[in-house]
């Protein structure tokens, strides 16, 4: 027996609780009590349709039947063996409908067979609804009966729940779609298999180990920033992949400490990063007499150890960035102070470098010139400005800087 009094109140503080449209969780319980209904009291091959009042908690129930005719349905008579397959049970599946049955299954090309439980002839429509068109679906009104048995009841419980788990999931999807590519606030959960599980508010985001930044060490109730990589719809819920190793990372993070970033007065137009390491940027000011650079460190520092901070104390390096090459790779390699740059075809480029200059230039594991060459796009040949002939870098130097580069991250503990 339902109480529809309590059923009303439900449906309010479920729309609430789980930010569901209202609509939708009336239709959930009206796909629900038309299950129910016809399980109970009708024949196995009606189309059963409910209305609930929510806010009367006063339910109607008809039976729904499409105007039809000979050009729309088959009305060849049902052969001996279809009769017969008629009257064996059949599962109905009604997670997708508001009506508790679902269409019968028609091969391509073939009209669907005329059954009288589904379909009502045009002429006999029309004395009933003088306008009435193909197509249309009419309304007859049923008896309203709510006293259902055990088995209807848990009929309609199961469709309500399913149905609250699909408006569910595609609340939350609407919600976190708009955030791909942003910024969330996450509170660690648990850990599994390297995998790390995010608090995000209505849902969990999942950190991969090949995500997380390596040596970075998770504490479960910990707070930190993640950068929402993709949002993935599947059955079990939307899947929101997060990272803190990816790149954008750190250019979301300066937009929220630089509000020239925010504004767009400052642009960041190119990164590389090896997460947990180093990463350098570069900036251009699109508004007279601003400083690019002196906007991403912010006054003695602030703003820069801010986005450091927040990743772990990652070394960031904040260059300039210039339409001309020679000068673009100049500023790429700082620290280090560069003498010339010499451009070659094949976007290839030879820095001459002070000798006491070329281990900053190079960097440890030749990783300043590496992420150089990826801020910039072009490949750099170091040299040394009194042996120019000569490169610094050897091959084998650059095998084990690109090995290094591929390195798999550190799995993250707890």
């Amino acid at each position: 027996m339902f109480d529809l009094k309590v059923i009303a109140r439900a449906v309010e503080q479920l729309a609430e609780e789980k930010h569901i449209a209202s609509d939708k969780v009336v239709l959930a319980v009206e796909a629900a009590l038309a299950a129910a209904y016809k399980k109970e009291y009708e024949k196995r091959g009606e189309v059963v349709r409910a209305h609930f009042n929510l806010k009367t908690g006063a339910v109607s129930f008809a039976q729904v039947k499409i105007v039809a005719d000979e050009t729309t349905v088959d009305m060849t008579p049902p052969s001996a063996e279809e009769l017969e397959a008629a009257k064996a049970p059949v599962i109905e599946d009604t997670r997708n409908s508001r009506y508790e049955a679902p269409e019968p299954i028609v091969e391509e090309g073939k009209l669907p067979r005329y059954n009288p439980d589904r379909y009502i002839l045009i002429d006999e429509a029309r004395a009933v609804k003088s306008d009435a068109v193909l197509g249309e679906e009419l309304e007859f009104p049923l008896e309203t009966k709510i006293d259902f048995g055990r088995i209807a009841s848990q009929t309609a419980k199961q469709n309500i729940l399913q149905k609250l788990r699909e408006a569910e999931r595609e609340s939350i999807m609407s919600e976190f779609k708009n955030k791909e590519g942003e910024i969330v606030n996450g509170v660690i959960q648990r850990f599994e298999r390297g995998t790390t599980y995010v608090d995000i508010g209505r849902a969990t985001g999942v950190m991969f180990y090949n995500e997380s930044i390596p040596g970075e060490h998770y504490r479960i109730a910990e707070r930190m920033k993640f950068f929402v990589l993709a949002i993935q719809n599947d059955a079990k819920g939307p899947g929101i992949i997060l990272s803190r190793a990816h790149p954008r990372l750190v250019v979301k993070l300066f937009a929220l400490e630089s509000p020239e970033i925010a504004d767009g007065s400052v642009e960041i137009k190119a990164i590389a990063r090896e997460a947990g390491n180093r990463t350098k940027i570069a900036v251009v000011s699109h508004m007279k007499g601003v400083d690019p650079v002196g906007c991403c460190v912010g006054q003695r520092g602030t703003r820069v150890m801010a986005v450091s901070g927040e990743l772990g104390q990652e070394k960031i390096d904040i260059i300039e960035y210039s339409e001309d090459p020679a000068e673009f790779i100049a500023h790429a390699l700082s620290p280090a102070k560069v003498a010339s740059v010499e451009i070659l075809p094949q976007r290839a480029a030879r820095a001459f470098i002070p000798d006491d200059q070329l281990s900053l230039a190079i960097g440890k594991g030749g990783q300043n010139v590496r992420l150089a060459h990826r801020l910039t796009g072009w490949k750099i040949d170091i040299r040394a400005q009194s042996n120019p002939e000569t490169a610094v870098l050897k091959e084998e130097e650059e095998v084990e800087a690109e090995a290094a580069e591929t390195k798999p991250a550190a799995e993250p503990t707890n």
